[in-house]
């Protein structure tokens, strides 16, 4: 028996679907992983997977280099027969759903990981692309057998919009979150704040920085932690000089893309992500599992990490002075800190544990 991962980018094999492939493999299952180039392929055949290089253009645009994509999944496919093929992002879902189809694949499955740029940006070329997206989805779609969402509004949302059939559609907590790895650490004597992600506006990067701002002026003592990588082929990248200005005046600290993001989580009393949008944010999780209490937004994916008031905060999208107001809660009341992230734990612990969402997973995929 083969499975087929289909993969945007190498990285997110082994951060996010390491523990699933080794769960499969477990099932007597040959795992082949496709990826876009030859970044750690090392780390994704230490999982026991075999891999293949299929090159990608996450955001690119080109019609040619798609259907380039997805012609060559197609070969994959009919050379290695694979039983049960999964893609997720938005083009291994659709592409791969397609080539699967051609290649007469019996069990096809796609996760949705969000809505993503064409969700939330309202620029025109975005709705453009959006437009373009969705009737790519309906195509892709029509091909799955089985749909898999990160959270209930974004299945709903999709459904709603006639982009796939309800009969076909489930929902997972995410990828979740190896609880074994990332564990609770003790607080650091300062309160500090942390935000990982990418340098994107639709993340609310923007917030985090303008409140950050704001609560430096009456907690002088507090920290601000941000980790992630400028941004230059996203439409909503946040520009490099305007972070460099936060750093320049003391506001924030800023760090660069590791392979190990714990030691930062146990800088930090408190994780924060202002996301416009997620599937299920997994570096929410991941500072749930290491006891950190949580401020993010009210909206799609991320309202399910949090009990609002109990193991952390929920914001209004693109508000940075309700962001700052709930910072400030946690520092004229430290203890809360150590209180609402035990809470955090527990609620990872029941719904986010990466085993129990790789069972569901599996019993969706029929493995």
């Amino acid at each position: 028996m083969k499975f087929l991962l289909i993969s945007p980018k190498n990285r997110t094999v082994y951060n996010f679907r390491g523990d699933l492939i080794k769960a499969i493999i477990a099932r007597g299952y040959e795992v082949i992983v496709t990826g876009p180039d030859q970044t750690d392929v090392d780390k994704i055949e230490a999982l026991g997977a075999r891999f293949v290089e299929i090159p990608m253009n996450k955001t690119g645009t080109s019609i040619l280099g798609d259907l380039k994509y997805c012609k060559r999944l197609k070969q994959l496919m009919k050379q290695e027969k694979p039983d049960v093929t999964l893609g997720y992002t938005v083009k291994p879902v659709i592409y791969g759903a397609i080539a699967a189809k051609a290649a007469k694949v019996k069990n096809i499955n796609g996760m949705v990981t969000g809505g993503g740029y064409t969700f939330t940006a309202k620029t025109m070329k975005a709705k453009v692309l959006g437009i373009i997206v969705r009737t790519l989805y309906k195509l892709g779609f029509k091909r799955t057998d089985h749909i898999i969402f990160q959270n209930p509004d974004d299945l709903d949302e999709f459904c709603q919009r006639k982009l796939a059939k309800r009969n076909k559609c489930y929902v997972v907590n995410g990828s979740g979150v190896n609880m074994s790895h990332f564990e609770p650490a003790p607080m650091p004597e300062k309160p500090a704040f942390f935000m990982l992600s990418r340098l994107l506006k639709s993340k609310g990067v923007e917030e985090y920085l303008r409140a950050a701002r704001k609560v430096k002026e009456n907690y002088p003592d507090a920290n601000f932690y941000l980790l992630g990588k400028y941004e230059t082929t996203m439409q909503d990248a946040v520009a490099k000089e305007t972070v460099e200005a936060y750093i320049n005046d003391g506001i924030i600290e800023r760090f660069e893309e590791t392979s190990d993001v714990r030691p930062y989580y146990e800088k930090c009393s408190v994780y924060v992500l202002p996301s416009y949008r997620e599937g299920t944010p997994r570096t929410v999780l991941e500072a749930m599992a290491m006891g950190r209490p949580i401020i993010t937004t009210d909206t799609n994916g991320c309202r399910e990490t949090v009990k609002d008031g109990e193991s952390g905060y929920l914001v209004p999208v693109g508000n940075s002075d309700q962001l700052a107001e709930r910072m400030e809660a946690f520092l004229k009341d430290p203890a809360s800190i150590e209180q609402m992230g035990k809470q955090s734990v527990a609620l990872c612990r029941e719904k986010f544990e990466v085993g129990r969402v790789n069972g569901e997973m599996l019993k969706i995929m029929n493995i």
